[in-house]
């Protein structure tokens, strides 16, 4: 296939752009610069810009762009350059190939969303038919998906990826708590009893190149793992995968004071369950959090 690849310079868009070069398909980026080759494709999401002809050629897009969620404390600013960074992009896509004829327009989009739609879910377990739930990132969540719109209306077969965390060392969640639980100060945050939704990066990697061959799956896909996990069995695993102990809880507190807003939901309960990718016949290679910790940290 040919696929066109927004955020592909980020922590997962780096892996997927090789992972699908690895697997015979041809793939290019889109970049906010003036592009460097005919792998690369210039445009400006927050001006609404991209050549529908350039978009053209490709079979399939997977938009992976977005500002960092845990990367900044949630000031007023920075709310909106989460919102900004994901509505501005999803819709100057949906956009463009809307604009497209139907017989000359990638024939699907694959869109990044996030399992916090769902909001907080306590004990409850939450499918892909489950109701949207209330907070900022449920709320941004919602409209995130909905800038999809244009494409959906245009017959293109839109697949939202309600990703939970995907788990490697060089980045995401585990990243920043690596240090920590090296030095045996990592814990539990709060009371550990949130449940937490995982996936391990192989397991995302190949769901993307499942959803892309899939004709037949269109709409929101819980991306996680079917194993789900409280945050403190999540703790217990990450520890031993590093063979360290885990005995320095956070408490709720603590965390209020250094994250603001974020805290909510470090601390929210979001059991998610991926009942599309499990009807569909997914195969996790990872579905356990203790292998997929050990082999996250490899």
């Amino acid at each position: 296939m040919r696929i066109l690849v927004s955020g592909a310079s980020g922590f997962l868009g780096t892996r997927l752009t090789k992972r699908l070069a690895e697997g015979g398909h041809e793939v290019s980026r889109l970049v906010r610069r003036d592009a460097r080759g005919a792998a690369e494709i210039s445009w400006d999401p927050a001006a609404g810009r991209l050549d529908p002809a350039a978009v053209a050629p490709f079979d399939a897009v997977v938009n992976l762009s977005g500002a960092n969620v845990g990367g900044w404390r949630w000031t007023t600013r920075y709310k909106e350059v989460l919102r900004a960074s994901r509505v501005d992009t999803t819709g100057t896509l949906a956009r463009t190939l809307a604009a497209l004829p139907a017989d000359a327009r990638p024939r699907v989009l694959i869109s990044s969303s996030g399992i916090n739609w769902y909001g907080e879910t306590g004990d409850r377990v939450a499918d892909e038919h489950s109701p949207p739930g209330a907070g900022f990132l449920a709320d941004l969540c919602k409209v995130w998906e909905a800038a999809t719109q244009p494409a959906r209306d245009a017959g293109v077969r839109v697949v939202l990826m309600r990703s939970g965390q995907a788990m490697h060392k060089s980045g995401g969640y585990l990243k920043p708590q690596m240090l920590p639980f090296r030095l045996a100060l990592g814990g539990k945050l709060g009371n550990g009893r949130q449940w937490m939704p995982w996936i391990s990066m192989e397991d995302w990697l190949a769901a993307v190149e499942f959803l892309l061959e899939r004709d037949d799956i269109a709409g929101p896909v819980n991306v996680v793992s079917p194993d789900s996990v409280t945050n403190a069995e999540f703790t217990k695993a990450f520890g031993a995968a590093l063979h360290r102990p885990t005995v320095m809880p956070i408490p709720a507190f603590a965390l209020r004071v250094a994250l603001g807003g974020l805290s909510v939901e470090a601390l929210a309960s979001v059991r998610a369950r991926p009942g599309v990718l499990i009807d569909a016949g997914f195969a996790w290679r990872y579905p356990d959090v203790r292998e997929a910790l050990a082999a996250a940290v490899r």
